[in-house]
């Protein structure tokens, strides 16, 4: 089993995007990723490919128990790795939430908690389904026109493969800006402002599609289903009520083990964004986000450090005292800061007000017994990363707004 998470550090600058494993026609999207594992393991994959039915049938976690416990150590090279851990975080989810946040497990077995623990150590990731999974590394060509679908699925049908796909194309407009970032980076160190000027151009333009990317969610993702179906399977086992104690992963520790559920935060483009521009976000908040970065892929997580280490841009905007320059710099923070506001915008409809609906109806049913679905509540004021998602995603944005530039 071949893992991708090295230590050689690249040099600082200029940064080779190929360095951190990021392409320049994807960004760090995984390029074409596999969609098939070598057939020994074949008991993963069919598993993996029923995950909808096997859920909505309450049959997953037998179906879990009969399956061989299988060694990762013929897989070969990252793409096989990422297929491997993508498919082991969708059944782990699926295991652990079949019965709602009311029927949840406290053990992951041995068979599934072993070879998912020993794929996450090879890749530097955490045993739980992240966004490095759940949208880097779980695409398809449908077609030869281009038209995309997800490799493994989950409850939600038509909505759940509109939010993974709507989140990657945000990830794929984020490219232009990413490959501006070694440029800007690079005409700071120059003290070149023309260059820099270009740079900051492009990454505003790259942040503003982000954000038209986004308001197709609108169009692809059903409120409700995202937040009584969905949801549920992107939350994790660390600052969630519904499971206090963490979960056990048999075999591999003795202790319950305790890992946020999938978060936009884990996104790597914010990250790296902020840190090229400058942007410093209150303490509790900012400690949030470094928490987040354990759940990207190593060598972004470094990508994202070198940048820091590098230096703002920021710095050569003050002092050089330039107009055009400045304002170059101002559309990037005001594009940021305008992108998070209508994240809380979506936020606001897929789960706020989503939420206040599924309590009205539980109120409405509660004398219909046990047998009536309920949508979950655990997590009603929280993200599924854990944070206390409006105090957290205003501030972030605040503190963004904060970052723009005084004439």
């Amino acid at each position: 089993m071949e893992g991708s998470a090295d230590t050689e550090e690249p040099p600082l600058l200029p940064l080779a995007l190929s360095s951190f494993h990021i392409s320049e026609e994807f960004g760090f999207l995984l390029p074409d990723p596999l969609t098939e594992l070598p057939a020994a393991y074949s008991p993963w994959m069919d598993i993996a490919h029923e995950l909808p039915q096997l859920i909505t049938s309450r049959q997953l976690r037998s179906r879990v128990h009969q399956m061989p416990q299988l060694s990762p150590w013929q897989l070969r090279g990252r793409e096989e790795l990422h297929l491997a851990h993508l498919v082991l975080s969708f059944i782990t989810m699926g295991y652990v939430w079949q019965e709602g946040e009311e029927g949840t497990v406290q053990v992951l077995p041995r068979n599934l908690a072993v070879p998912f623990w020993e794929v996450s150590q090879a890749l530097g990731l955490p045993p739980i389904l992240s966004h490095a999974d759940f949208v880097l590394a779980n695409w398809r060509r449908k077609d030869p026109s281009g038209n995309l679908d997800t490799i493994i699925t989950l409850p939600g049908g038509e909505s759940l493969r509109g939010f993974i796909l709507v989140t990657l194309l945000v990830e794929k407009a984020a490219v232009p800006g990413i490959k501006a970032i070694p440029r800007a980076l690079g005409a700071t160190l120059q003290g070149d402002e023309e260059s820099l000027h270009r740079a900051l151009e492009e990454l505003a333009g790259a942040i503003e599609a982000m954000r038209e990317a986004l308001r197709r969610m609108h169009d692809y993702v059903d409120p409700e289903v995202f937040y009584s179906v969905i949801r549920i399977f992107l939350s994790g086992w660390k600052d969630n009520p519904a499971m206090a104690h963490g979960l056990i992963y048999e075999g591999v520790s003795p202790e319950a083990l305790a890992f946020s559920g999938g978060s936009a935060a884990q996104s790597t483009v914010l990250h790296a964004f902020d840190e090229l521009l400058g942007i410093r976000h209150r303490q509790d908040c900012a400690a949030f986000l470094c928490r987040m970065r354990e759940y990207m892929p190593p060598a972004h997580r470094a990508f994202v450090e070198q940048i820091r280490g590098a230096g703002s841009p920021r710095h050569l905007v003050l002092s050089s005292g330039d107009a055009r320059l400045r304002d170059a710099f101002n559309r990037c923070v005001w594009a940021l800061a305008e992108l998070r506001s209508y994240h809380i915008t979506i936020v606001t409809k897929y789960i706020a007000v989503a939420a206040a609906k599924a309590k009205a109806r539980r109120a409405e049913l509660s004398g219909a017994g046990p047998a009536v679905g309920k949508a979950p509540s655990a997590l009603e004021d929280k993200g599924t990363g854990g944070s206390h998602i409006f105090s957290f995603l205003k501030s972030i944005r605040d503190t963004t707004r904060e970052g723009m530039i005084g004439a």
